[in-house]
């Protein structure tokens, strides 16, 4: 039970960094793209919507995984609040963007910003639970700033954000129109090697003994393999205009960190240098209360499930207006 609702966590926060990750890189090309109120009105069917996967994942942390929240957030606080004030800042900064001319320049500012502050910090807390989160002599944890200021960890974040804009240049090549689809790949096929070089840069800290500390090197192996693979089949697609072969791998690469966390520290969910940490049945709440929640878990997955099919389905075609 417990390794089925640490499967579900990873599966929730995956299906956000896959569904709202683009959101967040559409955000961060704002500048580089001609037509910006197109590229922006390519998510806008999805927008906002797509958060709902980070809701459930909060809601399962707290729920399933009490004691890993009180752990986490604690010493995350700081990386955490930021990602919020910029999913805050982003989502308002697109939606009265057209409100006012005079301060247009200023709200484009905001919607970079709030792509990239989440972007960088996601990848920060990656990074963060990759290197190793240190132990106090009372087994609680804490996390200060020469805990993030490190190169590995700065990498991650430079990655993840490189990743994000990765995706969302594949989201608008399959969404947008011919023109700017055409200006989103070549960005793309740009970025995916500056993404490829942060994953080379973090592997080759790692094997200097100054990057991740992985419980199962095996599989975060294959799972660092999986990640290279896909920035690589994604460069290829885009280079040859197979737009759909692209987004695939895009969201297969952003679905890579999550799993090394997941899968290559367990059964730790917070894991220190030394190779210990918080495993999975210390942070998971009692039996009674996850075969309670499982009741509530079966029925929302599926309806989130059926919600994103539906709404990709209904807005299947290239976007040519804009639904703000």
């Amino acid at each position: 039970m417990q390794t089925f609702w640490l499967a579900l966590l990873g599966l929730l926060l995956s299906g956000y960094f896959v569904l709202g990750g683009y959101d967040l890189g559409v955000q961060l090309l704002h500048p580089f793209m001609k037509d910006r109120d197109a590229a922006l009105g390519a998510m806008a069917p999805f927008f906002l919507g797509n958060e709902v996967w980070l809701v459930a994942f909060t809601g399962v942390l707290f729920g399933a995984f009490p004691h890993l929240e009180g752990s986490l957030l604690s010493g995350l606080y700081p990386l955490v609040v930021t990602i919020l004030v910029g999913l805050v800042v982003g989502n308002t900064a697109v939606q009265l963007r057209r409100r006012t001319r005079r301060g247009r320049r200023w709200w484009q500012a905001l919607i970079v910003a709030g792509g990239a502050l989440p972007a960088v910090c996601w990848g920060l807390v990656v990074g963060v639970l990759l290197h190793g989160v240190p132990r106090r002599a009372d087994g609680s944890f804490h996390l200060g700033a020469g805990q993030v200021l490190t190169p590995f960890v700065l990498v991650c974040g430079a990655g993840m954000a490189l990743l994000f804009a990765v995706h969302g240049a594949t989201f608008l090549a399959l969404r947008s129109v011919p023109d700017l689809a055409a200006r989103a790949r070549r960005a793309g096929t740009t970025l995916v090697g500056a993404a490829g070089a942060a994953a080379v840069l973090a592997l080759v800290l790692t094997l200097l003994g100054v990057g991740a500390s992985m419980t199962n090197p095996l599989t975060s192996a294959l799972l660092t393999g999986m990640l290279v693979t896909a920035l690589v089949a994604a460069w290829w697609s885009l280079s040859r205009g197979h737009r759909i072969r692209a987004f695939a791998a895009t969201c297969c690469a952003t679905v890579a960190p999550v799993l090394l966390v997941g899968a290559g520290q367990y059964p730790y969910v917070l894991a220190t240098k030394a190779g210990a940490g918080l495993s999975v049945a210390e942070a998971a709440a009692d039996g009674t209360t996850l075969q309670i929640l499982t009741a509530f878990g079966v029925v929302l997955i599926p309806v989130i499930l059926a919600y994103q099919a539906w709404s990709w389905w209904a807005f299947r075609t290239r976007t040519t207006g804009s639904y703000f």
